[in-house]
């Protein structure tokens, strides 16, 4: 699971610039809602990125300890998706919804785009 960390450490600085980039793009450009739902978006896809690598690594303990498996917990990741998207649809001048569902997408495309240069680079 070494490498699960890896992946999660480069996931986080990746999304960390993506903060950034989206904080000058709402303080620079006309389209505030855009950039701060791609903002939220991202925090909550970040956030259920960091639940998927927990219960992974709680599901490799118990494979390991020969224990009965429990979920991966993908409720509370809908759920936190859910509260992303009730958030932008609550306050729509402020948060772009459409911009917000890409947002929680981002790291799992990060995710993708990380495996396939693994590969790549490693074969």
């Amino acid at each position: 699971m070494q490498d699960l960390q890896l992946v999660y450490a480069r996931q986080k600085k990746l999304v960390f610039f993506l903060l950034a980039f989206c904080a000058l793009g709402w303080g620079f450009t006309p389209v505030q809602s855009v950039f701060a739902g791609l903002a939220i978006g991202s925090l909550f896809g970040l956030y259920n990125f960091w639940l998927l690598v927990r219960r992974l690594e709680k599901f490799d303990r118990s494979l390991s300890e020969g224990k009965k498996v429990a979920s991966l917990g993908t409720a509370l990741r809908f759920a936190s998706g859910i509260a992303a998207v009730a958030i932008a649809i609550s306050i729509p001048e402020h948060i772009h919804l459409a911009s917000t569902v890409i947002g929680l997408m981002i790291p799992y495309v990060y995710l993708l785009v990380d495996r396939i240069v693994y590969h790549v680079k490693h074969h």
